[in-house]
């Protein structure tokens, strides 16, 4: 694999990591799972086959990425964040791959520290998840969620900024809501 940094501690057994990635101490990929170019996997991550990153996208320390996640392009996944992909495991009765359920995070989010995301919903794009948050249903795209189930408590600008009552933006950008469910529109 040219093109890609993996550190002498860590171990990345897939054959699918685009260019520019780096691959830290002690982070797991494993054959099977697809990084796009120019990630960045920090040191205690786990990727498992079957995950699917895109591009530019920053998994922090200590992060799990489960088979059946699917993680769109310049997302940040912040330390110690987890994702789950079993609604109802049990160890004595093995799912097979086909039974797991599917999680999505859409384009530019951005997902806090310690927070868990568990499976079958989405989170839109450029949503923010505060850290500590347990998201267990989808997210609008520029939602802000946080809290314990996590609750939308605002909106956030694509550049990280949170957006005031008129939703727009000290950058210049400006938003209208589609709807509760759907989140933001740029103007």
């Amino acid at each position: 694999m040219k093109d890609i940094f993996v550190h002498e501690r860590g171990l990345c057994e897939s054959d699918e990591v685009g260019a520019g990635t780096r691959v830290w101490a002690f982070a797991h990929v494993m054959r099977g799972a697809i990084l796009g170019a120019a990630c960045n996997v920090g040191d205690h991550a786990f990727i498992e086959n079957g995950a699917r990153l895109g591009n530019k996208v920053t998994v922090k320390n200590g992060v799990q990425v489960w088979d059946k996640v699917t993680v769109e392009d310049e997302v940040f996944l912040g330390p110690n964040m987890t994702f789950t992909n079993d609604v109802n495991p049990r160890v004595a009765f093995k799912k097979a791959p086909t039974a797991l359920t599917p999680t999505l995070v859409k384009r530019g989010a951005s997902i806090g520290a310690n927070a868990t995301i568990v499976c079958g919903i989405t989170i839109g794009e450029q949503a923010f998840v505060g850290a500590g948050a347990v998201v267990v249903r989808d997210v609008p795209a520029h939602a802000l969620v946080v809290g314990n189930p996590a609750r939308r408590v605002g909106w956030m600008c694509t550049c990280g900024e949170k957006l005031g009552r008129e939703l727009a933006c000290a950058c210049g950008r400006r938003y209208r809501e589609i709807s509760t469910d759907a989140g933001l529109a740029p103007l």
